[in-house]
């Protein structure tokens, strides 16, 4: 009898290859509408084995040959060596296979001209892997996992190496192919050719490179007014974040409570509203700008557009993560050390500069990295206030979608994007270095932290006061404005614009959502609450990976999966639509590429909350369950998954907030049937719409507090049994630990830095 493990993947390799239709469908495939369109002998819905007995695809035979290898498994027992060698050979091989005949024939027959030249004209075609595709590739990966641990591989657990398997395949297909796809596709000119001088001329060209503006010139290059942007306001919100760590930790402001719930607001909020409300304020018609206006008899400018508009709105917008990360650190920095520098005689000033700030390095360096990569990748805000002053995100936008339409030159503008931002990591590493910044031991540490100086103090209150002011007045604005007529010319309140954008009426077929948003809105509200668990799964399922087996090349795992965590969404975007526009993965156009797009771009966060939580659970607790018996899977199952419940609210909130306020990336993937809700108030913006576009964004933030209430209601809380007096007795007092929903989703935004 053949390994019960081997012969269910086995069976799944033949449903995939003579049961469903091998090609994709243009329907929905749950709806099996195409069991009614000739299947399974039209071509459009037939399994591959019927193609084959048809004439057709004979490049998918091999498939169907290493399937039937299979049965050499039969009676032979799991210890025999041979075993494993022949899944290993099936799987590799048809691996192998599918990746040979998925980019060797495309729409048009061979790829590639020296095949063609090779083997003459294919006179056939094939178009993007469906679900018999995808479930044969499957079946051929878990076969070879199946075989490298009957081999031996990570003590001979399937489990664990299948979950490794798994998450090196998805992690290569949906973030280093694409990718590296985009790279490929920088070489190519408009004659379809590669060149590498076409390359090197649009890379070094002075759109991407002039200093014009240093020499009286008008504009510099799209690639130095990023880095400027992304510089400045790395700087300031970390500089600020700092000052609003200190304030809520080291002095006796009566108002930590506002400062932490106003840190809450900007990861709620769609990235390009803060635009919005800084026009509706600083603009040519903007509240205080006609303010000043009338009291000074000053003529209005546009200033606002440019440099220093997107710097108010980026800080504005990132300044809250910057302190979600200092917050920790400044916490963390031992009491004992600034008592010791004192009792040393240093004075406020000498301790501060000399000892707490130095041991804050790891905060301050992630903080301007998150600061950083954010402003790189920001899409809205530059759309809304970036007037003459381009950036590469909306450069890479409109190369795609504009005039233009030079995928090559979005892919160049992409990597130079990439380039920054991975310039960014190495620069970070490298101001770190190998210094260790441990204040926090074992030892108890009951020392009180050193006072801050007095101007220090006043100056910070002085500064939270302001921005606090600020970011109020912002957010007035912002649920003021969707009840205007018009903004600066009309101010009479009014529904009308979440009328027209969320109406319902009935009609004779009952319910009619009848507004313009609802569209954009479901399907938003969808994607989300499909992306937000499987990224939490691939996520928690990795962090456990990396925290509790020891495999060869785990630094390398580790890499591959927070790799996407420094990709800029706009990068993603890019890589997206050029990897999966052709054969053999079709995905653009569909709901699938906006929820693979969600779930590898927001992965990292739920690894590294996953990795958070995991150290701190006991590893006895793993043994003695595998101890008992149980396997790998069944202990993951009910040992670990029930103690990390906070990661996994971490993990569902971060990503469902993401998906439902993304722009940069989903700005290329929408489709007129699948709209996302951003894309929707993108378009509102560009046509002058703003009430429309700031009544939709209202709705957002509060649906968003609501699910995320509601997924800590589902998940819950982990119980942790606790004696309280220490007696012989196994049973005593019980109590809940856990992070409110929303805390612990900022408190995965600050690891993942």
């Amino acid at each position: 009898m053949i390994h019960p493990t081997a012969a269910l993947w086995l069976a799944v390799g033949w449903i995939g290859f003579a049961v469903l239709p091998w090609y994709g469908l243009d329907g929905n495939f749950f709806s099996l509408s195409w069991l009614f369109q000739g299947y399974p002998l039209d071509d459009d819905v037939a399994p591959a084995l019927f193609l084959i007995l048809q004439g057709m695809k004979l490049w998918l035979a091999p498939f169907g040959v290493l399937l039937a290898a299979g049965f050499l498994l039969w009676r032979r027992p799991k210890s025999d060596r041979q075993f494993g060698t022949v899944l290993l050979w099936i799987g590799a091989v048809g691996l192998a296979w599918m990746i040979v005949q998925g980019f060797g024939v495309g729409l048009r027959g061979w790829r590639f001209e020296w095949l063609n030249a090779t083997f003459g004209d294919l006179q056939d075609r094939q178009f993007g892997m469906g679900y018999g595709a995808m479930l044969t590739a499957g079946a051929f990966l878990f076969l070879f996992s199946l075989g490298l641990a009957s081999r031996g591989a990570v003590g001979g657990d399937v489990f664990v190496v299948g979950s490794i398997s798994f998450v090196v395949a998805v992690v290569g297909l949906f973030v280093f192919m694409p990718i590296i796809q985009m790279l490929g596709n920088a070489l190519v000119t408009e004659d379809g050719v590669y060149s590498v001088g076409a390359f090197l001329q649009k890379l070094f060209s002075a759109k991407l490179w002039s200093l014009d503006c240093l020499a009286g010139g008008s504009r510099c290059g799209v690639a130095w007014n990023s880095l400027l942007l992304a510089v400045l306001v790395g700087v300031f919100t970390t500089l600020l974040g700092l000052a609003f760590a200190l304030v809520a930790t080291r002095t006796g402001f009566r108002y930590r409570k506002v400062l932490r719930a106003l840190t809450v607001l900007p990861i709620i909020t769609p990235a390009f509203v803060i635009g919005l409300a800084v026009i509706l304020l600083f603009g040519l018609s903007g509240a205080f700008t006609q303010f000043f206006s009338t009291l000074f008899g000053v003529q209005p400018t546009r200033w606002v557009y440019g440099l220093p508009g997107l710097l108010i709105a980026q800080i504005l917008s990132f300044t809250p993560i910057a302190f979600l990360v200092m917050i920790g650190v400044v916490e963390g920095v031992s009491p004992s050390m600034e008592e010791a520098a004192q009792t040393l005689r240093a004075n406020r000033w000498q301790t501060f500069l000399t000892v707490t700030l130095p041991l804050m390095r790891p905060g301050l360096a992630n903080a301007f990295l998150l600061g950083f990569i954010e402003s790189m990748a920001d899409f809205g805000n530059p759309l809304v206030l970036g007037g003459n002053y381009d950036v590469l995100s909306t450069e890479i936008f409109f190369a795609i979608v504009g005039a233009q339409n030079d995928p090559a030159m979005a892919a160049i503008l992409a990597i130079v994007l990439l380039c920054f931002t991975l310039a960014a990591f190495y620069a970070q590493r490298s101001w770190l270095g190998r210094r260790s910044y441990t204040t926090v031991s074992g030892k108890g540490d009951s020392g009180m932290h050193a006072r801050l100086p007095n101007v220090l103090r006043y100056t910070l209150y002085g500064v939270v006061g302001f921005w606090v002011t600020l970011t109020i007045v912002v957010y007035a604005t912002i649920v003021y404005g969707s009840f205007v007529k018009l903004w600066g010319v009309d101010h009479t309140l009014t529904f009308a614009h979440y009328t027209q954008a969320f109406a319902v009426a009935w009609n004779e077929f009952g319910l009619h959502w009848r507004g313009s948003a609802w569209s954009s809105f479901w399907t938003t509200i969808i994607i989300a609450l499909v992306a937000a668990p499987l990224t939490a799964a691939i996520g928690l399922i990795t962090a456990w990976l990396l925290v509790r087996q020891n495999f060869t090349g785990k630094n390398a795992f580790e890499f591959g999966t927070m790799l996407s965590f420094a990709i800029p969404g706009t990068v993603i975007g890019v890589s997206y639509v050029i990897a999966f526009n052709v054969p053999p993965i079709e995905l653009t156009g569909t709901g699938i590429i906006l929820v693979l797009s969600f779930i590898f771009r927001n992965m990292p966060v739920g690894v590294r909350a996953g990795v958070a939580s995991m150290s701190q659970i006991d590893r006895s607790l793993d043994e003695s369950s595998l101890t008992l018996g149980a396997s790998s899977a069944q202990t993951f199952r009910l040992i670990v998954l029930p103690l990390l419940k906070s990661a996994i609210v971490a993990a569902l909130v971060y990503s469902f907030v993401r998906a439902m306020t993304a722009i940069s990336a989903i700005i290329f993937l929408v489709s007129g049937r699948y709209d996302m809700a951003t894309s929707y108030i993108v378009g509102r913006v560009e046509n002058n719409e703003y009430g429309i576009a700031i009544a939709y964004s209202t709705v957002l933030i509060v649906v968003m507090l609501a699910v995320i209430g509601l997924m800590q209601l589902i998940v819950g809380t982990r119980r942790l049994g606790r004696r309280l007096d220490g007696g012989p007795g196994l049973s005593g007092m019980r109590t809940n630990t856990a992070l409110p929903g929303v805390q612990t989703g900022q408190t995965a935004i600050a690891g993942a830095g």
